[in-house]
């Protein structure tokens, strides 16, 4: 008998600068209550789905930064998302900005977490692969100053055994890195969620924005494809504060095909029957990583950074 798990992603428009967290909450309640209608029993929303993509301003003052993290998950201010959740059955991944005190020392990541249908907290995940840069530049129309507000993350790439599948998840420009889908694919995934925020122009490869959804779709295929496993990617698209983001949203087969795919850059649903047991077909036979991987040969992917040219 096939495990049937029917997906949504949850795209939403602009969030713009001055609008409410409970403001935004009420949008992806609305947005939850359309999943389920429509059968869906896990919801995947953006990367920072609560507030605009502030990294693209230069800020200084510390409050001013630290208005755009939550301190505590959920709060007072998302809760009421959580309790939805659990009222309907529903399971969700939600990206946001996270403000941790560890170890005496305050932290800030790029998060997602997955939540099960009980509202519960499941799994944590923080963006490994941060973007763009942290010095000013202010000659440029907007910036892309991840790494000035975000730590890279400390969790690795785990994956999950929830609402009956092996789940992992990765935030935006992870889904360019073809070790983020293999670690997990390692684990034996078989859904591979993310959220994105990805502006054009983009201020570091411009050169490639005619090629900004074509990339995009070819990122999350290939991570399907070669891993044998679901990905749902899900944008937060539209002009916002005057930055396009790229909208696309899509959720992709083990196959590599596109089984359903966003028609708008405003807040839409989207959704597809994922039959987990056709990720087997792949595991089995192209992708059989125990039959066919050699590792000794890989070992410059771990011991190595950056490109170096042959010796000689």
């Amino acid at each position: 008998m096939s495990r049937t798990l029917i997906v949504a992603a949850a795209q939403t428009g602009p969030v713009a600068r001055g609008d409410s967290r409970p403001a935004v909450v009420r949008r992806l309640i609305a947005l939850l209550r359309e999943a389920h209608g429509r059968g869906a029993r896990l919801v995947v929303f953006p990367e920072l789905a609560l507030t605009t993509f502030f990294p693209r301003w230069w800020m200084e003052d510390a409050a001013e930064i630290d208005s755009f993290f939550e301190r505590e998950m959920p709060g007072p201010e998302t809760r009421p998302l959580f309790e939805e959740a659990q009222r309907l059955g529903v399971g969700f991944y939600l990206g946001y900005a996270e403000l941790a005190e560890q170890a005496g020392r305050t932290r800030r990541f790029n998060t997602a977490i997955l939540v099960d249908r009980a509202g519960r907290i499941v799994g944590r995940y923080r963006k490994v692969h941060l973007p763009g840069h942290r010095d000013h530049l202010p000659d440029r129309p907007y910036q892309h100053l991840e790494k000035k507000y975000f730590e890279p993350g400390d969790l690795g790439f785990p994956v999950w055994r929830s609402m009956n599948a092996n789940i992992g998840m990765c935030i935006c420009n992870d889904r360019r890195w073809p070790e983020t889908y293999r670690v997990m694919g390692l684990q034996d995934v078989e859904l591979v969620l993310l959220g994105y925020n990805t502006p054009i122009p983009s201020v570091m490869t411009p050169q490639y924005d005619h090629l900004a959804a074509f990339h995009n779709h070819l990122s999350l295929q290939a991570g399907a494809y070669q891993n044998a496993c679901f990905v749902v990617g899900t944008a937060k698209a539209g002009q916002e504060e005057g930055s396009n983001l790229l909208a696309g949203s899509c959720i992709i087969a083990p196959s590599g095909e596109i089984v359903a795919l966003a028609a708008s850059k405003g807040d839409e649903v989207i959704t597809a029957a994922c039959d987990l047991d056709l990720c087997a077909i792949n595991k089995r036979t192209t992708f059989n990583f125990a039959a066919h991987r050699r590792v000794e040969h890989y070992r410059l992917i771990t011991e190595r950074t950056g490109a170096a040219p042959p010796a000689g």
